[in-house]
């Protein structure tokens, strides 16, 4: 089938030549069975008409897309691991497959894998990923981009008929391969390679292609390194603020799985709020509570610390800390305007909105047990008070943990005053991800293969990222 016009490939990350990546191969997989393709995605980039045969030749099989890279690249990077430094990183289950632009916007993207096989980064692994891990993967993206977070978005997932051993769940469990569209996947574990082997020339070549490529706007900056800093500063604040915002717990926040284009990605131990807990923890392996709910913005702001190490090799230290600096002030904003895009109302200036994302904060809190987070902002979403009080939980509202919240919330006007009319808010109960649902829809499919949960979940979190409208652009 003819590839659509709306496919415009721009392989821009061999232009870095050889020390940033290492041809690879992907694994010859015994099988390749769809499991999820993303055709709304699919069709931003032009890739939408292929077949299933044709789909799978590209995403499970990896065969070269037309004119783009004719080897996949697995990428170089190091990263601190729970702030402890691993020089021995890199892509070492993934690679990157492609490189395309986004319809109507031009932006570049990523086609980046993760179960693909072995590279020389695997060290001891087996370079694969168990469809479980995929499964959770693409409803985590799913959730996100339905709640505004910028997120990689799942693009397909194929089973491979590999049989896995895991040291972390059952075994043997069943092995896939996964495909993200993303925004980037230059990490700031990237950056740290080249800073640890003192290569200063390889810092500037990236910071040259990091604006090029995503922050053009900054191509005439007298000083480039601090302003790319400043700029990526100001993507990750918004990145944390909206975490908070959707009660999520990303769980391992290494520098290694943070971009520069301020994007979520890359799902492992992540958990969704049940309930407001700033000291929720999503890996069962953080045992100090390093990466919880509450320590988030904390954990973002030390992983730009040491981006802003690597870029001392090539500036000044003054211009960089003032742009790390900007954080906390950032942050502070991003999270206001996060909390009032959630509850679907419309800004009334910097001081008002922070004060109201403070009171719901105070009342999520004096709800307690009894109030569980995602239904928090279902039922006052729109800023509809006789709603939410006729609602299951109205009696939790009337609380005089809740005065302040609703007289504040009761002085701003709805986005979209008919947003409420979306036969979503008919319900009494909002979509949520909290890690019983997706234990109870992985269980259906390891023991019967019944996709039908995991299919009706996906629908469900399509309605509500159609009712709430919020962008995670």
């Amino acid at each position: 089938m003819p590839i659509s016009p709306a496919y415009q490939p721009d392989p821009q990350f061999l232009t870095l030549g050889p020390d940033f990546a290492d041809p690879v191969a992907a694994a010859d997989f015994p099988q390749t069975i769809l499991r999820y393709r993303n055709d709304r995605a699919a069709a931003t980039v032009g890739l939408d008409s292929f077949s299933e045969a044709e789909w799978l030749a590209h995403f499970g099989r990896f065969a070269p897309l037309p004119d783009n890279l004719k080897q996949p690249l697995a990428m170089r990077y190091h990263g601190h691991q729970f702030r402890t430094y691993n020089p021995e990183l890199g892509d070492g289950r993934g690679f990157l497959f492609a490189q395309l632009r986004e319809a109507g916007t031009g932006r570049l993207l990523d086609l980046g894998t993760k179960g693909s096989g072995q590279t020389p980064w695997s060290r001891s692994g087996d370079g694969r990923l168990t469809l479980k891990g995929g499964v959770r993967e693409v409803l985590a993206t799913a959730m996100l981009e339905a709640l505004g977070v910028p997120t990689s978005r799942s693009f397909s997932l194929v089973e491979t008929g590999e049989a896995l051993e895991r040291n972390d769940e059952p075994s043997p469990t069943r092995g896939a391969v996964l495909t993200r569209l993303s925004h980037s996947h230059i990490r700031f574990g990237t950056f740290q390679r080249h800073a640890f082997e003192e290569a200063p020339e390889r810092i500037g070549a990236l910071i040259d292609h990091v604006i090029a490529c995503y922050y053009p706007e900054l191509e005439s900056a007298e000083d480039r390194p601090a302003a790319l800093l400043e700029a990526v500063t100001g993507r990750a604040a918004r990145l944390a603020a909206t975490w908070m915002a959707a009660g999520f717990v990303h769980g391992v926040l290494n520098t290694d799985n943070m971009n520069i284009t301020g994007e979520s990605f890359d799902y492992g131990p992540y958990r969704f709020l049940p309930r407001n807990d700033p000291n929720f923890v999503a890996a069962y392996f953080d045992h100090s509570g390093l990466y919880s709910f509450g320590r988030q913005a904390e954990a973002v702001f030390w992983n730009l610390r040491q981006l802003g190490g690597c870029l001392s090799l090539v500036s000044e230290s003054e211009p960089l800390v003032e742009a790390l600096n900007g954080f906390a002030g950032r942050y502070r904003t991003e999270l206001a305007a996060a909390m009032v895009r959630r509850l679907g109302v419309r800004s009334r200036g910097a001081e008002a909105d922070s004060s109201l994302a403070q009171a719901a904060f105070q009342a999520l809190a004096a709800g307690g047990e009894p109030l569980r987070w995602e239904p928090f902002f279902f039922d006052w979403f729109g800023g509809d008070e006789a709603r939410a009080l006729a609602g299951v939980r109205g009696d939790i509202y009337r609380q005089e943990g809740f005065a302040d919240f609703r007289a504040q919330l009761a002085t701003f006007e709805p986005v979209k005053p008919d947003a409420l009319n979306h036969a979503y808010f008919a319900a009494s109960e909002p979509q949520e991800l909290i890690y019983e649902e997706i234990e109870a829809i992985w269980a259906r499919i390891d023991q019967a293969d019944d996709w039908s949960a995991f299919d009706a979940k996906l629908a469900a979190l399509e309605t509500a990222r159609q009712a709430y409208g919020l962008s995670s652009d």
